[in-house]
């Protein structure tokens, strides 16, 4: 039985991310452009990725006051609680600005440092997937109806591994990615390229991915996806014998997980 904070930590989350993940959907305005850029020229922000922080980081607020924040788009506090939220408010705002459907809202609460809950709303999928720590992963809306557990797929050979992967914005960055990807695809059933670092974390939960792996992730990105593949099955990690991070983040089927970490340590797939 999930513990009540965990439970309310879950039901706030779910809350949230559906109301931001209908203001996304349904306030995308037709002229939608940039407000600002990050790390590159097109790594972008837009006015909506700022309005649904705003709106998640409100909703929470309210009623946990005591709690602390980590934001995308600048939400930033200690906090007092214990609890602290780490938020994506809208991953795969290339997709989003260009109209395409893979992106999402992606809440996570920690406690004491430990990711406890996740949830990722995919609103143009109409899927909403979530876990608690210690208490399996699921998925209801879309292909789940009312909803279902999740279970990553049953590892096959790494040749047979659909993976999938993304890409850095800055230019140096993206061409090594792109050197690693062109050793790496012939080993592979194929390479996907969503574009939402949270819904490809969760379609390896959901068994639609074989693995994933991306360098130079941010806490937000991952924080509700990987705590979701794991709790469906997944394994998840960075480089060999550490936790994924910046560095380079892998999730995947058990009998996929290790040859593809190896792999991608052997490509130098973590640096430069």
């Amino acid at each position: 039985m999930t513990e009540p904070l965990l439970s309310d930590l879950l039901d706030l989350a779910l809350d949230a991310a559906h109301r931001a993940g209908a203001l996304l959907r349904d306030g995308r305005p037709a002229d939608l452009g940039v407000a600002a850029t990050k790390s590159s020229p097109v790594d972008v922000v837009t006015e909506m990725d700022i309005a649904a922080e705003k709106l998640i980081t409100g909703f929470l607020s309210d009623r946990r006051p005591r709690d602390g924040f980590l934001g995308e788009e600048g939400a930033s506090s200690e906090g007092s609680s214990g609890v602290r939220w780490v938020i994506d408010p809208l991953d795969g705002t290339v997709n989003y600005l260009y109209g395409l459907p893979t992106w999402a809202v992606s809440i996570a609460a920690e406690r004491d440092g430990e990711r406890v809950v996740g949830v990722v709303e995919a609103p143009m999928r109409r899927e909403t997937y979530h876990a608690v720590l210690g208490g399996g992963a699921y998925a209801k809306g879309g292909a789940y109806g009312d909803g279902a557990a999740l279970r990553c797929r049953p590892a096959p050979p790494l040749d047979q591994a659909l993976v999938s992967t993304g890409f850095n914005y800055v230019a140096d960055v993206r061409a090594h990615q792109a050197d690693v990807v062109r050793v790496l695809i012939p080993r592979l059933r194929d390479i996907r390229r969503g574009g939402s670092a949270a819904i490809d974390l969760c379609d390896v939960a959901a068994g639609r991915l074989d693995g994933y792996y991306e360098r130079g992730l941010h806490p937000w990105d991952l924080a509700a996806g990987d705590l979701i593949a794991r709790e469906a099955g997944a394994l998840t990690g960075g480089r060999p014998g550490t936790p994924a991070d910046g560095g380079l983040t892998v999730a995947a089927s058990p009998g996929v997980f290790e040859p593809l970490q190896s792999l991608l340590e052997e490509l130098g797939a973590w640096h430069d």
